[in-house]
């Protein structure tokens, strides 16, 4: 069956005295709970430049994992995933109207990866990213939606010209300032070795790819891997707050589908 370990770590880093970045794991109880529901990991930052960022960021991370946990066994998580980031951007969005709130803007990014059988699925909104981590390389699963990454899309900006716009971190899509939002979505296969790496700005923007990749694949400790991480991020740079989550993927469970339903695939 799946089996994880996961570590993480987060950093107000050298200049903001306060974390806007928030966290949250759900972890199966069994292993039917495993197989019938599986493992989410969720992190999400708070807009910079906007009021309570913390407040957005930990409403999202909230909704995002009671949804999560109280949606039926067996949810077809690529369709589901998407529906929760919604829930989520829809409470972010209301909580800026209450009278407390009033007057107030508030935003967050977010990616939401959850595992079950031998996938993980992907949500994001925003520039938080998922690294995905095999053989040593660290491949980006999500496509930051900033303003630099879609020039660079449409060809009106060069890779080393977007990595140096004073606009790199412009967002075009995050949760709150909208009733409706749209999530990216992604699934990828497992195996066992694999890593994934949620994160924020404050990493991805401070270490290049190939860094990322060489900390999680020399060393074995999810723990130790998201500390040295961030540690790393907060020397190179330290500007943002940076936060990250690592998931070490120690076994899964092939499976195969035939006439709509789920059945283990044979290995060998």
């Amino acid at each position: 069956m799946l089996e994880v370990e996961f570590g993480q770590a987060t950093s107000p880093g050298k200049v903001r005295t306060n974390n806007e970045d928030a966290i949250g794991v759900f972890c199966p109880k069994s292993r039917q709970e495993a197989r019938s529901r599986g493992w989410l990991f969720v992190l999400a930052d708070g807009v910079g430049g906007l009021d309570l960022g913390e407040v957005a960021s930990a409403k999202a991370v909230e909704v995002i994992c009671a949804g999560f946990a109280e949606a039926p066994e067996n949810t077809f998580l690529p369709g589901f995933l998407p529906r929760l980031i919604q829930h989520a951007n829809a409470a972010v969005h209301d909580e800026g109207l209450t009278r407390e709130r009033r007057g107030k803007t508030m935003g967050t990014t977010v990616v939401a990866c959850a595992l079950r059988h031998d996938q993980a699925c992907i949500a994001h909104v925003g520039d938080s990213r998922c690294y995905h981590v095999r053989d040593g390389r660290a491949t980006a699963v999500t496509h930051d939606h900033t303003w630099v990454n879609e020039q660079r899309k449409l060809g009106l900006l060069s890779e080393a010209e977007a990595a140096r716009s004073e606009s790199r971190h412009v967002l075009t899509r995050s949760l709150g300032p909208e009733l409706f939002i749209t999530a990216d979505m992604t699934t990828i296969s497992l195996r066992a070795g694999d890593f994934l790496v949620l994160c924020c700005d404050g990493l991805h923007g401070a270490l290049p790819d190939r860094e990322i990749g060489r900390i999680v694949s020399e060393l074995g400790n999810p723990d130790e891997i998201a500390r040295t991480l961030v540690n790393a991020a907060v020397e190179a740079d330290g500007s943002d707050n940076t936060t990250v989550q690592i998931v070490a993927v120690r076994s899964v469970e092939p499976m195969a589908m035939y006439r709509g339903r789920l059945y283990p695939r044979p290995v060998g």
